[in-house]
């Protein structure tokens, strides 16, 4: 399973459903029957955004529909992104398989 971070933000309808239901969004959120993706939390957020959901998925295209009706269902902009655990950046020899050292070269002149 993956794991995606959706960040949402409400819109007006949204706002006049969370103001009448503070509990709106978790209910609508009980209503979304997609295979394969369960949420693990929301939250309200102060700042640029309103609520942080997090969510697993079995892929993409689960998530994409999920997110999707969300949105719909629950007056909000939905802005989804895959999260990678740090570890698994990690190599297996514990060595980090993001480039450290780069170095710039020339390109190599064709025949």
């Amino acid at each position: 399973m993956a794991t995606y971070i959706l960040l949402m933000t409400l819109t007006p309808d949204g706002q006049v459903k969370a103001l009448d239901d503070p509990d709106y969004l978790l209910k609508q959120d009980d209503l979304i029957d997609v295979p394969g993706v369960s949420t693990l939390g929301c939250y309200a957020v102060l700042g640029e955004y309103d609520f942080v959901m997090i969510a697993e998925a079995e892929n993409n295209e689960q998530m994409a529909k999920f997110s999707l009706e969300l949105g719909v269902r629950a007056g909000v902009h939905v802005q989804t992104m895959p999260a990678v655990p740090v570890a698994r950046l990690d190599d297996d020899d514990g060595e980090p398989s993001i480039a450290t050292d780069v170095r710039l070269t020339r390109p190599i002149e064709s025949i």
